[in-house]
Formats: structure tokens, C-alpha cells, sequence
């Protein structure tokens, strides 16, 4: 445990940016579960949104320093190659 005041002060402060990452993180993954979910109704309009908001979330995710943009990439390719396999 720290002795320095301000250390303790990081310490908070990193605990409750972590708590904050893993519920955007969280987020992301419950968005992409749903855009699934949506894919295997094949309602197209209501999926281009879904994807949408996926693509969304990962991309403010980086900017804010959550994901790295090559993890963010992975997730948005990896989406639509499920989506892809899905529909046909």
C-alpha cells in the first residue's frame, strides 16, 4: 500500500478509470452480441444501425484510450465476417 498522499489519490482515481473501461468495454461487447442476435432475424435496416452503433462504440473507445485501434479493427472485422457467415 502507498505512503505518499498522492499515490493513494492514483490509486483512486486509477480504480475508478478502470471501473469505467470495463464498462464501456462491457458495452461494446453487449452491442455486439445484439447486432448477432439481429444478423439471424436478417431484418437489414435495423442491422446496418446495429453495426452502426458497434462501429460507434469501438472507434470512441480508442480515441478515449480503452481499446488500441488494432484490437477496435479486430472486433469491427471479426463482426462483420460473422455477419457475413450468418447470412449465408
Amino acid at each position: 500500500m502507498a505512503n505518499i498522499k498522492s499515490a493513494k489519490k492514483r490509486i483512486l482515481v486509477a480504480e475508478k478509470n478502470r471501473l469505467k473501461n470495463v464498462a464501456f468495454k462491457s458495452t461494446i461487447k453487449t452491442a455486439v452480441k445484439s447486432v448477432l442476435t439481429i444478423a439471424q432475424s436478417e431484418d437489414k435496416s435495423t442491422l446496418d444501425k446495429a453495426v452502426s452503433k458497434v462501429y460507434q462504440l469501438c472507434d470512441k473507445a480508442v480515441v478515449k484510450g480503452i481499446l488500441h485501434k488494432n484490437t477496435a479493427a479486430r472486433k469491427k472485422s471479426r463482426l462483420v465476417k460473422a455477419i457475413n457467415k450468418l447470412a449465408k
